[in-house]
């Protein structure tokens, strides 16, 4: 049985990359691992684009779950630092989801959109026989701006500083509780203390804003794989070394409670609404203020050093941290449904 979440680094350089249709000089960055987005060349503009599958669990509440949704979908845009401003979106809906539903879904979308200027384009939206909650659909985002002001995961550089927003596993946290508060069987308390991280599990106005104080060198949203993932992830485009300090990196209320209790662990699990950014050591007081002046949690969690062999390593307290082979969240998931039922 193959592996829950996105696929490995080797699949993906073995039979994906190889195999990418016809080459085109208009492609000025195409699909690489890690790399959340991809960049056309328009008139000498650069074309930002990103596909993300559409995720609205009911249990969340319609609106907060499509909200949840569409950030997750415009933060591989957003994290290049161009804004996202257009949206392709596919819906393949359950048959038992009412037009009533659908319809407080597509609203919040709408205004979410509206709020950060962006249009819907063109897209899909049928019911089918065999979907079922909670993905339902698939969306693209896309952004135009200047080549030159594109913000790449792999563009650390030696004497950066890492900030890291949020935490690592909020996401995951978030969720758990939120669908599962039964079945983990925790103190009313810490459960109340997770189910409140998911109103930090949104980064898209993170990362433009954090683009805009800059210079930020490089951004990578957590997801699937993790603090750890990322890291790994960011470490091995630049070909650097990232130091990184156990202790200066934040967890939020309830994350540690929940994942020692389902015995995971909180680096390897995916945190969207999490960032982490290397920022120019000149640049690293505006990044913090301009965030915490919109209530984010940021902390400088480490430096960015020179590798000797040019493959991108990270080190934890001097200890190598190596990239998770899958994300416990997944199986997580499995296990406290099937408590539940």
């Amino acid at each position: 049985m193959s592996d829950l979440g996105k696929i490995d680094r080797q699949f993906f350089e073995s039979r994906i990359a190889p195999n990418l249709g016809a080459e085109r000089d208009d492609v000025a960055l195409g699909p690489s691992h890690g790399v959340d987005f991809g960049v056309i060349d328009v008139g000498g503009r650069a074309l930002v684009t990103a596909t993300d599958p559409v995720s609205i669990p009911p249990a969340l509440g319609l609106e907060r779950a499509a909200r949840f949704a569409l950030d997750l979908i415009l933060a591989d845009v957003a994290v290049s630092g161009v804004p996202p401003s257009h949206l392709s979106i596919c819906f393949t809906l359950p048959e038992t989801m009412s037009d009533e539903a659908f319809a407080t879904v597509w609203e919040t979308i709408h205004e979410e959109c509206a709020d950060l200027g962006v249009a819907v384009v063109t897209g899909h939206t049928a019911r089918y026989s065999d979907p079922s909650h909670p993905w339902v659909g698939a969306a693209t985002a896309m952004g135009v701006g200047d080549h030159a002001d594109i913000v790449r995961p792999d563009g650390a550089r030696p004497g950066d500083r890492l900030l890291l927003t949020t935490g690592p596993a909020v996401e995951s946290v978030g969720l758990l509780s939120t669908l599962f508060p039964e079945a983990l069987g925790l103190p009313d308390d810490v459960i109340a203390d997770a189910q409140e991280r998911l109103e930090e599990v949104h980064c898209v106005r993170d990362a433009l804003t954090a683009a805009a104080a800059g210079p930020a060198r490089a951004m990578h949203d957590v997801t699937e794989g993790g603090l750890a993932g990322a890291l790994n992830e960011m470490a091995a485009g630049a070909g650097a070394r990232f130091e990184i300090d156990r202790a200066a990196v934040p967890m939020r209320p309830g994350v540690a409670d929940v994942c020692e209790h389902l015995e995971i662990d909180p680096w390897a699990a995916t945190s969207c609404g999490s960032l982490v950014i290397a920022v120019d050591p000149e640049g690293v007081d505006a990044v913090r203020e301009a965030l915490e002046d919109r209530g984010t949690v940021v902390a400088e969690i480490g430096r960015v050093e020179a590798d000797e062999d040019g493959d991108g390593t990270v080190a934890v307290d001097g200890e190598v941290l190596e990239h998770p082979r899958g994300d416990p969240s997944w199986d997580a998931y499995a296990e406290l449904a099937e408590r539940q039922t």
